[in-house]
């Protein structure tokens, strides 16, 4: 097994004791804020309101949410390079409950899972890779990563890092 890497994560949580016109402060979480004694399944994808991570990925993973957590997962991950506010935006034209937004705004985390791509030829830069993976006390238990990695790849696979997968592996353990 595979340790996820030591990273700091810049996110933006809601203070609703701070000022009503901007309720939101920095926050800085580590992996083992994210990981540490806990079951998670992470999904990974190149980007905040791109065509399939709005239509098919995020809302999946929401969709089965509960269907995760009777399966023992404490929390579903989603993780883009892509800055807080962004993701925070996503999330909320998303209606996103049950999918923690996880924002690799320098995509550290990415580089060092050996997950970062350039996708110049889409006018994106450097983007994840799309992959999920399951995560159990900070080991990677389970890693689905699409076919055909490679920089300025022409195509957006998505065939087995979807919730469906995920799911099927977790109720066949």
């Amino acid at each position: 097994m595979t340790r996820v890497p030591d990273t700091i994560f810049k996110t933006r949580v809601r203070n609703d004791a701070l000022d009503s016109e901007n309720p939101f402060e920095w926050k800085d979480l580590s992996s083992d804020d994210v990981f540490k004694g806990r079951k998670v399944v992470v999904f990974s994808l190149p980007g905040a309101f791109t065509p399939t991570c709005s239509t098919s990925h995020l809302p999946r993973f929401e969709e089965l949410g509960d269907a995760f957590k009777e399966q023992g997962v404490d929390q579903i991950v989603c993780l883009s390079v892509n800055d807080a506010f962004v993701m925070y935006q996503w999330g909320k034209s998303q209606g996103a409950q049950k999918v923690f937004l996880l924002p690799d705004g320098n995509a550290e985390f990415t580089r060092k899972m050996g997950m970062l791509v350039d996708k110049s030829n889409l006018g994106f830069g450097m983007r994840s890779w799309r992959y999920a993976m399951f995560v159990e006390n900070g080991e990677i238990t389970k890693m689905f990563s699409e076919e055909g990695y490679c920089d300025n790849s022409p195509t957006d696979p998505f065939e087995v890092s979807d919730a469906d997968t995920m799911l099927a592996y977790l109720k066949a353990r």
